[in-house]
């Protein structure tokens, strides 16, 4: 047990350099220069020349990964944005919380509609049920999500489809999170307005998560439906309600719950393509800019931030994973 921990731990780790390495070297490849971005292509050398060394980015790439890996795990301190008056933690801690309440609105979503069609499906297996079901499933993987939010804007022309609230608002969210704080602050009418802005990039962002708890919660249903003690259950005379609320579904949760963890992750990264399609101050759309900009530090800093996130959410859930199911934890993989 203590072996397989520290296996996972030296993994996650080595996940997350690779990631930081990968990252910090192909933002370098991009064509676009930040100071030649910042001056204008009519800078004068000396002043380009001036900037690159005061920002360490005249030395090699070896040295510059050094350095960063260091200043990060040292104090934490992740630079400065080159084109904003900001650090990459001020920056983070400014556009993450938009960026979460749209991946767990959107988890909320894929969640309970994703589990009710995937029991539908194994129990209406090869029935107008399950064909629906995951027709709705492959065709939720397959469309685009910056297609599919921009089809929701032109189905709903009345619903809002840019930012977080309509322009003027008086709102100050201090910790970010405006559909929570502005309930328990009593303005209803903000939290209408949030919700509403929220809806639309929520639907797109929730589809291939819900596709994906679908398609797992049918194969573990009909798994857990052929087992003995299903069968046994239904010799008793239990409901088909019973059967499947009682005994099948309980007994499913195990994959439902690993893979609807990792859809947190997943929701994470795929914000960056719906926040830029409904123009949402987030994270997501923090990135893209400054990949745009080729502002090194806050690419670095976000993908960072991004990759600890899902590397820590998926060796949490091995860590439910491991609990939840005894047979994992007596097994050679957790022993060995």
């Amino acid at each position: 047990m203590g072996r397989y921990l520290a296996g996972r731990l030296l993994q996650a780790v080595a996940t997350i350099l690779i990631a930081v390495v990968v990252v910090f070297l192909l933002i370098r490849l991009l064509p676009n220069n930040p100071v030649l971005s910042r001056f204008g292509q009519h800078a004068v050398p000396e002043q380009v020349a001036i900037e690159m060394a005061r920002q360490g980015w005249d030395q090699p790439l070896l040295v510059q990964l050094k350095n960063f890996i260091a200043s990060a795990l040292g104090d934490g301190d992740l630079g400065e944005s080159f084109f904003l008056n900001e650090t990459v933690v001020e920056g983070i801690e400014r556009t993450f919380p938009a960026t979460l309440e749209l991946a767990l609105s959107a988890l909320m979503l894929a969640v309970p509609l994703g589990v009710v069609a995937g029991v539908a499906a194994a129990v209406w297996r090869n029935r107008l049920p399950d064909y629906l079901c995951m027709s709705g499933s492959l065709l939720g993987v397959s469309v685009p999500v910056f297609f599919l939010g921009i089809c929701l804007m032109f189905m709903f022309p009345q619903m809002p489809t840019r930012g977080r609230l309509p322009l003027g608002a008086d709102f100050d969210a201090s910790s970010g999170f405006i559909v929570i704080e502005s309930l328990f602050r009593g303005r209803f009418d903000i939290f209408n307005a949030a919700l509403r802005h929220l809806c639309l990039p929520a639907i797109a962002l929730s589809t291939i998560p819900m596709a994906v708890i679908a398609r797992i919660t049918r194969s573990s249903m009909l798994d857990v439906l052929s087992a003995d003690y299903v069968r046994t259950a239904r010799a008793k005379g239990a409901s088909p309600p019973r059967v499947v609320a009682r005994h099948a579904l309980p007994n499913a949760g195990i994959p439902i719950t690993n893979i609807a963890g990792l859809q947190i992750g997943v929701l994470l990264t795929g914000a960056v393509l719906t926040e830029t399609v409904f123009d949402w101050p987030g994270m997501g759309t923090h990135l893209v800019d400054a990949v745009r900009l080729s502002d090194y530090n806050v690419v670095q800093g976000c993908t960072l931030m991004i990759v600890t996130l899902f590397v820590a959410i998926s060796l949490a859930l091995d860590m439910i994973y491991l609990w939840l199911d005894p047979r994992i934890r007596f097994s050679g993989g957790a022993d060995g």
